[in-house]
């Protein structure tokens, strides 16, 4: 009965150091986490997302884009994403503090996101590339999301959400093509990617 006891209550302590270890102390690590303020500016990182970025955020998720796209810079030691300019610093805990999902990813057929607002800053651009990735790299394989566009009569006032499309994408004499709710929310998501301020726990490597 004795070595019953003893294996019994060693199983209880193997599996509560591992629960200890692996549950309780990340969360009382983690969770106390808060933006970081710069003494010196006042600047307060990260923030939440701005206007229609949240729903951006959900778009993101509902079109599988974790598939094919990572968001998170690992450090010099552990691979070449910032030689890549992927960011100037890898990513921590703290950046993804507002971050309900956190879309780390698991593969990389396309580029790394998590700073893609800080390198492409026009929203055309990303307009452009959604309607046709093929336009930009005949070897894409990512998938044209036109489903996030709409063909409409051009209107006598001009359209600043009208995508800039030309050639065979180009749509019919007196249309205009404009992206839907969402496909400006995805936008508007992708645009605020930008961890690229500065924090105590990931100086940014001198070498």
């Amino acid at each position: 009965m004795n070595k019953l006891n003893r294996l019994f209550f060693g199983v209880l302590v193997l599996f509560g150091a591992s629960w200890l270890g692996m549950v309780a102390y990340p969360y009382l690590t983690f969770a106390g986490l808060q933006p970081n303020k710069d003494d010196a500016t006042g600047e307060v990182v990260p923030t939440g997302k701005p206007g229609t970025a949240e729903q951006g955020y959900h778009v993101y998720a509902a079109n599988g884009c974790v598939y094919c796209h990572s968001q998170v810079v690992r450090d010099k030691s552990d691979g070449s994403d910032i030689d890549r300019e992927w960011g100037k610093r890898r990513t921590v805990a703290r950046d993804y503090l507002f971050d309900r999902y956190i879309f780390l990813g698991a593969s990389r057929l396309g580029t790394d996101l998590t700073n893609i607002g800080a390198r492409q800053t026009d929203p055309q651009w990303f307009y452009r590339y959604l309607y046709n990735p093929q336009a930009f790299s005949s070897e894409s394989v990512m998938p044209a999301h036109r489903w996030l566009f709409r063909t409409v009569k051009i209107n006598e006032e001009p359209s600043s959400d009208a995508v800039k499309l030309d050639g065979a994408d180009a749509p019919p004499a007196g249309y205009k093509m404009v992206p839907t709710a969402e496909g400006k929310a995805l936008v508007n998501y992708l645009l605020s990617l930008k961890k690229n301020y500065a924090l105590p726990e990931a100086p940014e490597p001198t070498e």
